[in-house]
């Protein structure tokens, strides 16, 4: 039986992905930061709580030798990059580096996922946004997420372990408490007026976070893993003021929405991906917004108000 190690496993995107390699017939091994009862257990065939960058690392990596590592922890917001710089670098950058080396040691073989994010690619020129688009974050996250791939490159082309990177752009899905989709289901169910960050204007791609883990395991099964990288998301460009709208006939709510015209440090102002690369690999994202935001709107529904 082939194992898969995923690093993060208790966070929003890394208990989806222990699924997909449950279902798929995977041994499954999770680290996380998360005590034992928090975790996918379900999921999961072995649970290891500590922090990386660990000395525990090597001895779990010698003892189960996995073929596949997908490498989910690590720091996701924006602003608190932008005040802990230091944190987050260690927690991307740090962690990383001795995942990588770690696996070079004394598991050589095994072919490693690292997720990166849209944010390296800051504001585009242009949109789609391609993955030969030249990098410019505009926050330590996006800089730390770049040096990370850069890491995996490194170790590709110095010592041939074998990389393979997905650029994910806005995931989302029940489980996720932040970002934009997640305040405007809270605002929406619990406050008169619907008020908003911005013009309404800004734009994301949206990918729902099953589709997110039906990638990463197509990947496993036709990426050559020459440290390339992927775009990941649906390839949709959604203005927020429209997800608004969407959320609120969800919620059946009546309610006005305002944004304030405030420009948010460090967020990027349009993303639309190009994702004709990872769908060569024969990936299609079947979850759409309208099923995805109305599942997610009813979950957000009994997270915040109990029914």
């Amino acid at each position: 039986m082939n194992t898969v190690l995923i690093t993060g496993v208790t966070g929003f995107i890394g208990r989806y992905v222990a699924r997909e390699f449950s279902e798929a017939g995977w041994n499954v091994v999770g680290l996380g930061t998360s005590p034992p009862e928090n975790a996918p257990r379900q999921d999961l065939n072995n649970y290891q709580q500590l922090i990386l960058p660990s000395t525990e690392l090597v001895d779990i990596i010698q003892k189960i030798q996995p073929q596949v590592c997908v490498h989910c922890a690590g720091r996701a917001s924006v602003g608190l990059s932008l005040s802990e710089p230091a944190a987050d670098f260690s927690a991307s950058v740090d962690v990383t580096f001795n995942l990588l080396y770690t696996l070079r040691n004394y598991a050589s073989g095994c072919r490693l996922i690292y997720l990166s994010s849209a944010a390296v690619y800051g504001n585009p020129e242009s949109l789609p946004i391609r993955e030969t688009h030249k990098p410019s974050p505009i926050s330590p996250y996006g800089f730390h997420k770049l040096m990370s791939e850069q890491l995996c490159s490194e170790f590709f082309k110095v010592y041939d372990q074998p990389t393979a990177i997905v650029r994910i752009f806005s995931a989302y899905g029940p489980g996720l408490r932040r970002q934009v989709l997640w305040d405007i289901c809270r605002k929406t169910l619990t406050q008169p007026v619907l008020k908003l960050l911005g013009t309404g204007n800004e734009s994301r791609d949206f990918i729902h976070v099953r589709d997110v883990a039906r990638a990463i395991y197509t990947l496993v099964e036709k990426a050559p893993f020459e440290a390339e990288v992927y775009n990941l998301s649906s390839g949709i460009e959604t203005e927020i003021k429209s997800l608004a709208e969407l959320v609120l006939s969800h919620l059946e709510r009546k309610i006005n929405i305002e944004f304030d015209g405030m420009f948010t440090e460090g967020n990027p102002i349009n993303w639309q991906a190009d994702i004709s690369r990872i769908a060569q690999l024969g990936f299609t994202p079947e979850v759409t917004l309208e099923r995805g935001t109305k599942v997610y709107a009813q979950w957000c529904r009994a997270e915040v108000v109990g029914w």
